[in-house]
């Protein structure tokens, strides 16, 4: 394959689908893109290979690596750094040196044993001291994403974050010093080893002076500079010209790159914008640069990497772990962060694999790239299979993780067959009453009607409708809803047990239950049921199964002919309510959402959110208004109320309310009043989030202003 825009295409399509298939099997995405590179390359299909469209997308694995080096500088604030700036420091350095150290001496040994008489003492200590300095980058990305995931705060939180950050930026520093030593050892057999060290300093602090010019005349363009494009390209053009520079005068150009980062980040004005608007280009970038990782892959070097790869990921390991139990120990660390923090370090990636590919392109010691390679992916794919939970347990261990919804148990059953059965009748489930019991009011007004027919359900639908009849001072009502053909064909005893399960749910809460059996369609019967009986409100639950959605046809029916709102509730797993969710869009939405906040907040003692989800685009000045309107409108109706808000400007409302879900039980949003027609064409948000959620859901239908 000799065309390269085809050959970005194939990278691209293949490096994303392994990507997906390697999440699917709980493998990082990087394993998937070099996965993906590998069948494509010449060990395997061979349509890629180095000589044709591997070394013509050099260029992208460059830019890859400057976006690498700028984003670990990001990290590297030292504001934030606080009381705890000397035990990162310790632990930093000593885990760093730690790593070099023992993998250095491990493999060099080992290197020794396999080759034999076949190398010699200064191959075995190049190739010794280029995995010694790969072997102390780390994975920021991984080790964020799991603090986040868990909502981890506190000392070893903040420790860890800050060691990651600032560990990167040793490696890379490391790195280059033990690039230029292995220039001298190769290019200067009979060079001093002063000279050696001398030239690895004059690399770094030349590297280090290049990446300070660039992130100054970075910060000046930045505020020059207004849109968010041309952010991206001026900073772009800086950065790569940086990179390019460095690279012509035999210099790091992932040293400057993080040093421009680092700049940046520390400025006083501490602008971050240019960060942000790189993160979105990096995607396709990283992609290219991983799975051209895999296509690079040399499977003859296998032999020697077996042993090798061992000894690199063990090395590692203990380097890691003793060198920030040494570091804790000389800062003087809590006891928690020197005896764990070293596990937390254990995952490693993209900027090690970075720095594989500044071997792999350095031509003065590319040829132990074919070992190098192969050993520090091994490394990689057993680091990324064990760190993320060495990280869990870390933060457990900190007593860190801030509450949030529990993982449900699924039994012993995959996450997606898990998924199913929660939404199932055996999933179902409804969680205590922790709060006071109610007592109906002295004169009960109308009913809430609510209709049950999986008894998985009914004390669920219960339960709210009881919650919702103590706020409108009704009675709950319960409807069942039988075919024509079944009338005559129950006793009264068999009827009256229909409505056990309900009954003893809401006398339980201290309300007695109405019940009605009507025969006819579930549509026709309801409405009939809720016009006849004066109903406050209309509690529905959709059906248990694979599609929610399928309850639509019969939702719309009598939303559209009530006078009263309806309560849609999909339920998941085990139903609370101490933690809800009002996702919003519109403000004209609040006042659709309040009376079931009232109800809620009359009932117990829950803590509401209110999301409200503006467009990507908004200016300050419409999130400070949005932000003073629902404030002001807060402060008017739920007083009394444990309430917080937050405005996030979205560029995917579907994205940010299940992201904001997970810290939630409860999700209660109102629904786009469209036909069927209208639906298929613009879609409806509150069926986006039935179908995709993991939460239990309440869709509130108001009535129409025609039927009102």
């Amino acid at each position: 394959m000799q065309d390269v825009t085809f050959g970005i295409a194939v990278l691209l399509a293949t490096g994303i689908l392994f990507a997906k298939v390697a999440q699917l099997i709980r493998l990082p995405s990087v394993t998937g893109f070099i996965v993906a590179g590998l069948v494509l390359g010449p060990s395997c299909l061979g349509l890629l290979t180095s000589e044709t469209i591997g070394h013509q997308l050099d260029h992208f694995t460059e830019i890859a690596l400057m976006l690498i080096a700028f984003g670990i500088g990001e990290h590297v604030e030292l504001r934030r750094l606080g009381d705890v700036a000397k035990d990162v420091v310790y632990i930093s350095v000593v885990q760093a040196v730690g790593a070099f150290v023992l993998v250095a001496v491990g493999i060099f040994i080992t290197a020794m044993m396999v080759s034999g008489p076949d190398g010699t003492v200064r191959e075995y200590l190049v190739l010794a001291l280029l995995l010694g300095a790969v072997s102390t980058a780390s994975a920021p990305a991984a080790i964020l994403h799991v603090v986040r995931e868990l909502g981890a705060r506190g000392r070893l939180t903040a420790t860890l974050l800050a060691v990651v950050a600032l560990a990167d930026g040793l490696a890379i520093m490391i790195f280059g010093m033990a690039v230029s030593a292995t220039h001298q050892l190769v290019g200067q057999a009979d060079g001093s080893a002063f000279a050696s060290v001398l030239a690895s300093l004059v690399e770094i602090c030349f590297s280090l002076v290049i990446g300070s010019v660039t992130g100054l005349l970075i910060d000046f363009t930045l505020h020059k500079l207004h849109r968010r494009g041309e952010m991206l390209t001026a900073g772009l053009a800086l950065l790569l010209l940086c990179g390019e520079t460095t690279r012509m005068l035999h210099l790091s150009p992932l040293l400057a790159g993080m040093m421009a980062g680092f700049i940046i980040i520390n400025r006083a004005e501490r602008d971050v914008r240019l960060f942000r608007a790189i993160n979105a280009f990096e995607p396709p970038i990283y992609v290219l640069f991983f799975t051209l990782a895999g296509v690079h892959l040399d499977f003859t070097a296998l032999q020697l990497a077996g042993w090798l790869g061992l000894v690199y990921f063990l090395a590692r390991f203990a380097g890691k772990f003793f060198g920030s139990l040494f570091g804790g120990f000389f800062s003087g660390a809590a006891p928690v962060v020197k005896n764990y923090l070293g596990l937390a370090l254990v995952p490693q990636a993209g900027v090690a694999i970075g720095l594989v590919f500044m071997i792999s392109s350095d031509p003065k010691i590319s040829e132990w790239a074919t070992v190098i390679t192969p050993v520090v992916l091994a490394g990689v794919v057993l680091s990324e299979l064990i760190g993320p939970l060495l990280v869990r347990y870390t933060l457990e261990k900190g007593k860190e993780i801030e509450y949030e919804r529990p993982e449900p148990a699924f039994a012993g059953r995959s996450d997606r067959t898990g998924d199913l059965w929660l939404k199932s009748r055996d999933g179902l489930a409804l969680a205590p009453w922790e709060w006071d019991t109610l007592h109906p009011a002295a004169n009960t007004k109308g009913f809430v009607v609510f209709g049950a027919y999986y008894s998985a359900t009914s004390r669920s639908l219960a339960r709210i409708a009881v919650i919702l009849a103590h706020h409108y001072h009704a009675q709950p009502l319960c409807v069942r809803v039988l075919t024509k053909a079944e009338k005559g064909t129950h006793s009264e005893q068999e009827l009256a047990a229909m409505f056990l399960p309900e009954q003893g749910e809401t006398e339980s809460l201290g309300y007695p239950l109405q019940t009605e059996v009507l025969y006819d369609t579930p549509a026709s019967g309801l409405v009939a049921a809720i016009e006849y009986n004066d109903a406050r409100a209309v509690v529905l639950g959709y059906p248990l199964g694979r599609n929610p959605l399928a309850f639509q046809k019969v939702l719309d029916k009598v939303a559209t002919n009530v006078l009263c709102p309806v309560y849609a509730v999909r339920f998941d797993g085990a139903l609370a309510c101490k933690r809800i969710l009002v996702p919003f869009l519109f403000p004209q939405e609040l006042e659709e959402v309040l009376p079931i906040c009232e109800a809620m907040a009359t009932a117990g003692r829950p803590r509401i959110t209110f999301l409200q989800i503006l467009h990507a685009d908004c200016s300050p000045e419409e999130v400070a208004a949005c932000e003073k309107h629902l404030g002001q409108w807060l402060q008017m109706h739920l007083v009394d109320t444990n309430t917080r808000f937050q405005l996030e400007a979205a560029d995917s409302r579907l994205t940010t309310i299940l992201e904001a879900a997970h810290y939630h039980d409860l999700i209660v949003m109102t629904a786009a009043r469209r036909h069927t027609v209208q639906r298929m064409f613009f879609g409806s948000l509150a069926n986006s989030v039935v179908h995709n959620c993991k939460n239990s859901v309440i869709v509130v239908y108001t009535p129409q202003e025609g039927l009102a």
